[in-house]
């Protein structure tokens, strides 16, 4: 059994993972391995290529073939880290369109149809790059294949599947709806009207549970650290510990500190700097409680001075551009202490530069160009050369833009406090806390 050497994990000597490329190099070359044909039992070819996908992550795909019957099989595994939140991903599918839609599912997703009380439970499939209709294939695949034994051991079980079948066929052509759980954050739907809202579609971020951190493998911590008492002391230190880069995966370290911004509360920024890859991030989270009232801010653009314009967006704030058309909700970028500019220019990388469908087989040149078009209209915004106004829209009320007339009200810039619906406070847990009386 060969040993892959740290360093080239790291990408220090060379990383095993190599960027897909048309040249034809011998290291970008899949590597073939004789293995079993588990349909014939005779031998067959294993063919196994790591590679990175741009603005992606890295991903191991494999194909298996048999010349004796014919069979053949595909997997896509991720090799990247497991990411801090999980994601789900709820789909109104309602025409032929939808059913092409590209989808990343890995192994750790749990897929349900709740018309058909259908459900794909983890792990009992290997992950696959994918269409809708791809996966209902798979599974209707999955179902026929003992279907002769069953016919003739228990025949009534086999009726009940045939007709079962028979539903998940009849779905590509009727509505229905696609949720794709998955714990480990990796799998993915396209939008295929990005950077505009999907509204046939919702994407949502969660914390793990222990038990699926369990099934994941992540260690949980035996003992938590005694938070400090000296909150004084800790406003004038900057806590430092040890992780991993989000990027390469190499040792890092991330600072943290509490920080008191002007006309507003305390919070704690966190930073993370490589020396491998040399990237680096930060997040910012609350230091204080959830407010009682929601908070929208709405900010009107005159004059290009006002990208330098501090700006704190917590993970529970959503942005929209009206100009544009164009809404982020909450968690698709994580917390930030930045400027105006810099806000833009995240959106402009996330939606444009580091769409992975954007290129390769998956792109088309009217959705290639629709998102260059619309990094274009960023730009002008940064520029000042668009009137466009920025709406920071925060149910927790932890987000911030900085007032340049401060302490006098900023005739560009309106506060609105408002009351959370029902759903809002659904998304932040709220229904369920219960702080008066819980001994009871």
């Amino acid at each position: 059994m060969s040993v892959i050497a740290e360093e080239n994990v790291r990408g220090i000597g060379g990383s095993v993972f190599k960027e897909i490329s048309a040249d034809n190099d011998e290291d970008s070359q899949p590597t073939e391995i004789e293995s079993l044909c588990m349909n014939c039992y005779q031998n067959g070819m294993t063919r196994i290529l790591l590679t990175k996908i741009p603005f992606f992550k890295e991903v191991i795909i494999s194909s298996f073939t048999c010349p004796n019957c014919s069979w053949s099989n595909t997997e896509i595994q991720s090799a990247g880290r497991i990411q801090d939140q999980g994601i789900a991903y709820t789909l109104k599918v309602k025409s032929k369109q939808d059913m092409n839609r590209e989808v990343v599912k890995a192994d750790s997703a749990t897929t349900r149809i709740p018309e058909l009380d259908f459900e794909i439970p983890p792990y009992t499939q290997k992950g696959s790059l994918s269409t809708i209709e791809g996966l209902i294939d798979r599974a209707v695949a999955g179902l026929e294949q003992d279907q002769q034994l069953r016919n003739a051991t228990a025949p009534e079980i086999a009726v009940k599947i045939d007709e079962f079948i028979d539903k998940l066929k009849k779905l590509k052509e009727g509505v229905f709806t696609l949720v794709i759980d998955d714990p480990s954050g990796n799998s993915f739907v396209e939008n295929p009207f990005a950077p505009q809202k999907d509204e046939a579609l919702s994407v949502s971020h969660y914390k793990r549970t222990p038990q699926q951190d369990a099934q994941l493998g992540i260690k949980a911590e035996d003992e938590e650290e005694k938070p400090s008492n000296d909150i004084d002391c800790m406003r004038n230190e900057v806590l430092k510990f040890n992780t991993n880069c989000p990027e390469c995966n190499a040792p890092a370290s991330t600072n943290m500190k509490l920080v008191q911004i002007p006309h507003f509360k305390e919070v704690i920024i966190m930073a993370t700097n490589c020396d491998d890859c040399g990237h680096r991030t930060n997040e910012v989270k609350s230091g204080g409680a959830t407010e009682e009232l929601g908070t929208k801010i709405t900010l009107h653009l005159t004059d290009v001075s006002d990208m330098s314009r501090d700006l704190l967006k917590s993970e529970t704030c959503s942005i929209l551009i009206p100009e544009l058309e164009f809404e982020l909700g909450m968690a698709a970028v994580g917390g930030k202490f930045t400027t105006l500019e810099g806000l833009l220019k995240d959106i402009k990388d996330l939606i444009v530069s580091k769409n992975p469908f954007t290129c390769g087989d998956s792109s088309t040149s009217d959705r290639t160009e629709k998102l260059k078009l619309f990094g274009e209209k960023i730009d002008k915004i940064m520029a000042g050369e668009m009137d466009v106004h920025v709406v920071l829209d925060d149910p927790a009320g932890n987000s911030y833009l900085q007032n340049v007339y401060a302490p006098d009200p900023d005739p560009e810039m309106t506060t609105e406090k408002y009351t959370r619906t029902f759903e809002q406070n659904e998304d932040l847990g709220l229904n369920d806390m219960k702080t008066e009386g819980y001994q009871e």
